[in-house]
């Protein structure tokens, strides 16, 4: 049977006879100290890629199906750039990115309507509709109903002259359902 204490006394340093197994044992540590030591570590292996001078196209390749995360959008008329998650949606991306809080989470299960936007001139639910997706097409919010000189769309105008709204959260939705309807059935 192997002892610790044999096993300590059999790891030697060939320079001076010194015991690491000893002396790391001497040496007074705190999990603060310990915490500190794992972060310095990991800090340093992760750097190590910009001190040997690896860049992206020598690491690694791109993996097959993977999504740039660096798109630009076309919102309301503007190219927007914005960094996005494989799976995000549009709400998340309009409401928290962008800025755009025109468009209301409700339900953020597509069942309510409080999210919607026009794409393309289609109304679609934006809580249920990636954000990927809609890369080279043409996003309309409630927000970019408004023309330059501050007039609203006559669909705004009415809700707010026939009292249309209660609460309020939804019309964002109900204009943008309207504006659509509108515009591919003009009377």
């Amino acid at each position: 049977m192997v002892h610790s204490s044999d096993l300590i006394r059999s790891q030697h340093v060939s320079s001076g006879g010194v015991n690491i197994l000893e002396e790391v044992a001497r040496t007074p540590s705190s999990r603060r100290q310990f915490i500190k030591g794992v972060i310095a570590s990991g800090a340093v292996a992760s750097s190590a890629g910009f001190v040997f001078g690896c860049s992206p196209e020598t690491s690694a390749p791109t993996v097959s199906g993977g999504v740039e995360r660096l798109i630009t959008l076309n919102v309301n008329g503007q190219a927007r750039p914005v960094d996005v998650l494989p799976n995000e949606t549009l709400a998340m991306t309009l409401r928290y990115k962008l800025g755009l809080t025109g468009t209301k989470l409700g339900c953020d299960r597509g069942e309510c309507g409080a999210c919607t936007v026009n794409i393309d001139g289609v109304p679609h639910y934006s809580c249920s509709t990636l954000t990927h997706s809609v890369r080279g097409r043409q996003v309309l919010t409630v927000e970019g109903l408004e023309s330059a000189d501050g007039t609203l769309h006559p669909v705004q105008q009415a809700m707010i002259d026939e009292l249309g709204p209660q609460c309020g959260f939804c019309t964002p939705g109900q204009v943008m359902s309207a504006v659509a309807l509108l515009d591919a059935n003009p009377f």
